[in-house]
């Protein structure tokens, strides 16, 4: 599954602007007052400016190449805190043999470099901000994570992984749904609780799906 396309809310714009042009170099493709749209690789992030009082936050993962953790761990320490938990600053997920590191940016996102050592996409140049391959995974916040699932099972979107109350991805390593139960500790995050944000997701060979509220989901075309 593909991401094509993420857009997200909050309330920091200018901030995020600032962050993810100048602080990491992404490429921005599209700015105007209430909107921003910046390339992680080949998936276009938006975020808009809320027009509530709320201050959104979610969760994404981003690819990188397999085999470069240890090299985008150092760039990002020459710009980033990253997030600590137990006084480690990486994990290693041997379920999935993949390894992260985490950090937030201005708005409070929680943002994981992922590397993913069954995509075999690892490169022999330096690590850097065009390493950045695709946003691969996106939180999403649910009352109750089960039904969610059975919505996005019912487009064609299989588990990655089987059933579970408080947590279940959805898809493939190219991109999956991350459904966790409202108030769930987000992983590497200090303890911040998951919370439900709007969301709209263009998802390849699949259609434009949006979140609008917690356990809600419609597909908006195909």
């Amino acid at each position: 599954m593909k991401f094509e396309q993420i857009t997200l809310w909050t309330s920091r714009l200018d901030a995020l602007y600032s962050f993810y042009m100048e602080q990491l170099g992404f490429p921005v493709l599209a700015r105007n007052e209430q909107s921003f749209t910046a390339a992680i690789g080949s998936t276009q992030l938006t975020f808009r400016e809320t027009s509530d009082h709320t201050d959104p936050f979610y969760h994404f993962a981003i690819n990188i190449p397999e085999n470069k953790l240890a090299e985008a761990k150092s760039w990002l320490k020459g710009k980033v805190a990253l997030i600590e938990e137990e006084g480690r600053d990486e994990v290693f997920f041997t379920s999935w043999n993949a390894g992260a590191v985490y950090f937030a940016d201005p708005a409070g996102n929680i943002i994981e470099f992922i590397a993913r050592h069954q995509l075999k996409n690892g490169t022999a140049h330096p690590f850097s901000c065009s390493d950045c391959l695709e946003i691969s995974e996106l939180g999403i916040v649910a009352a109750e994570v089960i039904p969610v699932v059975r919505e996005i099972n019912a487009l064609g979107i299989p588990n990655w992984r089987e059933d579970s109350e408080g947590f279940t991805p959805v898809g493939d390593e190219h991109g999956l749904f991350i459904v966790v139960k409202q108030a769930r500790k987000w992983y590497f995050s200090g303890g911040r609780q998951a919370q439900f944000y709007p969301a709209e997701v263009a998802v390849a060979s699949i259609g434009r799906i949006e979140f609008p509220h917690i356990s809600q989901m419609r597909l908006l075309h195909s």
